[in-house]
């Protein structure tokens, strides 16, 4: 009974036999975060980080404004550009520099000084097309115009962000075409009416003015000539050519719209600066190097200044000779030093203020013998002028060697003042060389040299001058005839044969026009073979044993 009647006792409990959930890992424990390993395929997530940093995020949708520049940019261009370059590339360039600052306007961006003087110099430059009618110094001017206008949308202050920016332009091409094609669909579809009465209304103001305008045309000759040197010629045989120029407006300006709102920050790219080398391991290798421009600039100015008969006595040569044996291996010898001095600086030793001293001195004496060389090898190229004429070549390595010395002089003066502007300096002393070359006009400058050294009693290649610009006609217009004819006849028929409108034709070419009008060119080429050589039949520099000549261009 009493095994009944007792209390029944609690059972032992028994293990559970449900599962247990699954043991989280340490990393799991602090966010999901992942451990660091070093699997090669994460690399991505660095290479994203660095973009992330460089470019910041996509700007906002597009504006009305910015939209519509970019199509008034790309219709300009369309209809202006395909016959020629002139002062049609300043017209193109206004609606695309005002997409730019409408899109930097909206994303909050201020214009800063280095911006302004950046843009002003980018259109600047293309007064040059506007003005000459060469197309060397016009290529050189379109590409800096190009270069200046992308360096005033992403900014730089470093040599590395200077640089990049300058041709960061084409890295928002695909996605300023993403951005304006989704700002266009956005307004497309919600707004398909208002798109619908302005694409009728337009059509009938097109109708209107083809009717009226024909009809006006007609009835008066000199409305006709207004009417058909304002509007371009489209037809339908270069309609190819004008899509494409559409394109090329219309990307053009919407990359410069992107980067005006969202840049890239090339300054954000950092360069590890080089090991510091020890004063000894610097110094030596340039102070040996300054030993040796010095000996080396002490002969050439006692050859150089001593005139014709030293320069006979000393080597053999005559004064040409001498000029153009070493004018080239001065350029080099110019170039070389400014990567020699990038290369010391980056291995300068810079702890105590005695380092700084040093380096300041053994640099500073090398740039102020490079700025001798530099004169050296602008003498020797006056020599050579003197004695054969300008050229198109010679004209421009002098121009270039003349650019490497206000380099050096920039560098002096950053020795003194610091580095913190050079880059940028050197970057406008360049864009202000290329608007200098162009704007005095290099052709015309070769056809006046060689003009007066004819008044000079010296012979003349009538046979090169003959493929000049039309910025040359000025000066070869005062040639006696049968001169002036033979030298100006292929200009006068380029002129001719070419039939660009108002926008499409230089300052330049149009002075040319009216100087040929007023007094026609009319000798035969048969007449003009051989005609104002020399007694060797050229007047290029070669000498009798040696037909090379490493100045001319042909």
């Amino acid at each position: 009974m009493s095994e009944h009647t007792s209390e029944p006792q609690p059972e032992a409990p028994q293990p559970s036999r449900v599962p247990e959930p699954p043991q989280v890992p340490a990393y799991a424990q602090q966010g999901w975060q992942q451990p660091q390993s070093p699997n090669p395929w994460q690399s991505g997530d660095r290479k994203a980080g660095t973009v992330a940093r460089l470019r910041p995020a996509g700007p906002a949708a597009i504006r009305g404004a910015t939209l519509w520049s970019a199509v008034a940019t790309a219709l300009l261009s369309a209809l202006l550009l395909g016959d020629g370059l002139g002062p049609n590339l300043l017209i193109v360039a206004v609606p695309a520099a005002l997409a730019a600052f409408f899109a930097a306007r909206a994303a909050g961006r201020r214009l800063r000084p280095w911006t302004a003087v950046w843009g002003v110099g980018g259109l600047a430059l293309l007064a040059v097309p506007a003005l000459r009618d060469a197309g060397w110094p016009t290529f050189l001017a379109v590409v800096s115009a190009v270069a200046l206008g992308s360096l005033a949308l992403h900014g730089g202050r470093s040599w590395l962000g200077v640089f990049l920016g300058s041709v960061g332009l084409f890295s928002s091409v695909a996605e300023g075409l993403k951005w304006g094609g989704r700002g266009a669909r956005a307004r497309m579809a919600g707004s398909r009416d208002r798109w619908g009465v302005a694409f009728r209304s337009t059509a009938v103001a097109v109708v209107l003015l083809i009717v009226f305008g024909a009809l006006f045309a007609s009835a008066d000759a000199a409305f006709a000539d207004v009417l058909g040197s304002l509007i371009p010629d489209v037809s339908l045989g270069d309609s190819p050519w004008r899509l494409f120029l559409f394109v090329v407006g219309l990307v053009g300006a919407l990359a410069a719209a992107h980067t005006a709102a969202a840049p890239v920050r090339w300054d954000r790219i950092t360069v590890r600066a080089g090991t510091a080398r020890g004063r000894l391991e610097w110094a030596l290798p340039l102070i040996v190097l300054n030993l040796l421009f010095a000996v080396f600039l002490a002969i050439q100015l006692t050859v150089l200044l001593g005139g014709y008969d030293k320069v006979m006595a000393e080597t053999d040569l005559s004064y040409s000779a001498y000029a153009r044996q070493g004018f080239w291996q001065l350029l080099w010898a110019t170039l070389l030093t400014l990567l020699v001095i990038a290369l010391a600086l980056r291995w300068a030793p810079r702890g105590a203020p005695r380092d700084r001293t040093l380096v300041r001195s053994v640099l500073g004496v090398l740039c102020l013998l490079t700025l001798v060389v530099v004169a050296s090898a602008l003498r020797r190229m006056d020599l050579y002028v003197d004695a054969y004429g300008l050229t198109r070549l010679r004209i421009s390595v002098a121009a270039v060697e003349l650019w490497l010395g206000v380099v050096l002089v920039l560098i002096m003066a950053a020795g003194v003042f610091g580095a913190r502007l050079l880059p940028r300096a050197v970057a406008a002393s360049a864009a202000v060389g290329v608007l200098a070359f162009g704007l005095v006009s290099p052709d015309g400058l070769i056809a006046e040299q060689n003009v007066q050294r004819f008044r000079n009693d010296h012979a003349i290649d009538v046979d090169y001058l003959r493929g000049l610009s039309a910025d040359a006609v000025p000066a070869l217009d005062t040639l006696p005839e049968p001169l002036r004819s033979c030298a100006l006849g292929e200009i006068q028929k380029t002129l001719r044969a070419s039939e660009a409108p108002w926008y499409a034709s230089s300052w330049g070419e149009a002075r040319a026009r009216d100087i040929l009008e007023s007094r026609s060119a009319s000798a035969r080429y048969t007449d003009c073979a051989g005609l104002g050589r020399g007694e060797n039949g050229s007047d290029r520099g070669d000498d009798g044993d040696d037909p090379y000549d490493p100045y001319d261009p042909y």
